[in-house]
Order: C-alpha cells, then structure tokens, then sequence
C-alpha cells in the first residue's frame, strides 16, 4: 500500500502538536477519489481545530482545502476521471498531506486558467464568499451603493470579498489591523478601511455613512468586534458572524437587537451550503466565472512547505499574514 506524508496532532494545542507522520494510502471507496496535492489551504478554522476551540477526536488529522491532481476514483463518481484538474473545500479534515482519499461530493473539477496555488487558496475562502454576499443579505435586500462592513479586510477571505463586492456594485468598508493591510484592502476594491488599532471604527462607519450605517456586517473575528459591530448597523441590518479568530462571541441578550434597530443576526458556517454536490458545483462555478473573468485575483502571499506548517500556523495565528496562504508538498 502506498504511503505519503501527513500532518497529525495527537493532542490539541500550540503549533508545536503539529507532527508530520507517514501514513498508508488506500484505493478510494464508493463516492471516494484519491487525490495528489500540488497545493493545500491554509484557514482559521485550522487554527480553531488545532487549539480545541472545535474539537476534534484525536489523533487527528487537519486541512480542509486542496488542489491536485484525481489518481483513481471509487465507483459511483461520474464528475470526476483520472488526470483531472481538481480543487475543493470540504469535510472531513485531512488535507495537510501529499495524497488522501476522500470524499468526491465537493471535488471540482479546476478550470484551466487557475492554477493550483490558486485552486488551493480560493475554495474555502471564495465559496465563503460566494454565499455571504449571494446568501447572507438583508432583510431590505443589497443593491448597488450598499454600504457594508467585513472585518479581516486583508486576509484570504477579505480580499476576495473586497474584489466581489465591487464587482456588484456594493460600498464595502473594511477594517484591519495596519495602514499598510488598510492599503492593501483599498487597492483590491475596499471604498474605504479603517485600522482599528488606531481608530474607533463605529465612529468612523458612522462618519462614512452619514449616521446611518451599514446594511450588513460580515464578521470572522468575534468577541473583539462583537459589540461594535452591532453598533455599526442601520435599522433592519444583518450581523453575519461567520468565525472567531479573536475568540468565541459570549452569550448575549436577544433583547438588546430590540433598541439597536430591530436587528437581525445569524451564524453561518460554508459545510451548510456545500452539503450537497449540486450546491457545491453551482457555489464554484459563481467562483471561478469571477475568477476567470479577472474581476476577483487571488492573492497567495505566503508559501510554505509541508514540513513548516508550525511556522505557518504561528504566522497565521499572529495575524502575520495577507491575502491566502498555502502548504507546498
């Protein structure tokens, strides 16, 4: 049975309970590929998976996003052949490795035009934001010279979100954590950013909208931006928590959306949205048309081999890092 390279954690932890092992690799099952990496994603919700913050049954292995190469396909899979291009986000974990089988349902077949890296940089972050903004809209609707507010401007998921807001016309405000993300998160299509290390950013929403707010938030970072975050919206808005990089957001009294505007609020997570393989195909054929069609880039910034996902993780947790990053094998 042929063997590969895996990153395992036998404990949840620091960055120091990423172990790289060898693993056998099988044939794949019914409904199953097997497929060789040419590049893995690197997300947040690794970093929750790592610490515990979503536990997992240990040893586990971590990952969720990958592009590659199909080396054999289990029967009952008719989208899929042997040789194809192919890119995914999906369940469950796995990806930090140089082959696996897995599950087929969310494989898709990768367009000619991205490459790997790409592949592997966009699938969880582009379908996130795929069915934020075609997905998560407000009660009154999003229409062109919408204002909204995305935290995390800078990062993998914000820069696709800042190109395709654009490309629809929307008013995005983005904040992050320095002038020179803010400058980034503006070059990609932010009509404005705010560094919240330096400025109030509710007041600065406020100021940029005339008092009246914004139609959505799109928050991945959590109990830090929580409150003020709602402070942000005009009446009827929508508070989109979909992450917690600075921590969980604490119980919270529904009564309060009452006097802040009769807000609404949800909580989305991507496996929803992808929990079918129709869903899955239509979400990335939205994704790579904006890809392809150059209204959204996709930005790797940081490379890093295999054998270094320690050092990426402690980067990406720092909030060291822009744009995407990925794992070499």
């Amino acid at each position: 049975m042929p063997h590969a390279r895996a990153v395992q954690i036998e404990a949840h932890g620091g960055p120091e309970v990423l172990k790289l092992v060898e693993v056998e690799v099988g044939d794949p099952g019914p409904g199953e590929v097997r497929i060789r990496h040419h590049a893995i994603g690197l997300n947040f919700i690794d970093v929750y998976q790592r610490t515990g913050l979503y536990p997992m049954t240990l040893p586990a292995r971590l990952g969720m996003e990958g592009a590659g190469v199909v080396e054999a396909v289990g029967a009952g899979v008719t989208h899929l052949s042997v040789g194809d291009r192919v890119a995914y986000a999906s369940q469950p974990p796995g990806s930090y490795c140089d082959v696996r089988v897995m599950p087929a349902m969310n494989v898709c077949r990768l367009p000619d035009a991205i490459s790997f890296e790409e592949g592997a940089a966009m699938m969880l972050k582009g379908l996130t934001v795929q069915y934020l903004l075609k997905h998560c809209r407000p009660v009154e609707g999003l229409q062109p010279g919408d204002f909204v507010l995305l935290h995390a401007a800078a990062g993998g998921v914000g820069l696709i979100a800042c190109q395709w807001a654009r490309a629809l016309g929307l008013r995005l405000i983005g904040t992050a954590g320095s002038d020179d993300k803010c400058a980034l998160a503006l070059a990609n299509g932010a009509e404005h950013c705010i560094n919240y290390r330096r400025d109030n950013f509710v007041e600065r929403v406020r100021a940029i909208t005339g008092g009246k707010g914004v139609k959505v938030v799109y928050d991945s970072v959590g109990k830090d931006t929580w409150d003020g975050s709602l402070d942000c919206l005009a009446p009827f808005g929508l508070m989109v928590s979909f992450g917690n990089a600075s921590g969980a957001v604490p119980p919270f009294a529904p009564g309060i959306l009452g006097p802040k505007g009769s807000l609404y609020v949800t909580r989305q997570t991507l496996f929803t949205h992808i929990s079918s393989r129709e869903r899955t195909q239509a979400m990335a054929d939205d994704l790579f048309r904006v890809v392809t069609s150059g209204q959204v880039k996709i930005h790797v910034a940081q490379r890093y081999a295999l054998d270094q996902v320690q050092e990426a993780h402690r980067a990406l947790q720092a909030r060291q890092t822009t744009g995407s990053t990925v794992l070499l094998p």
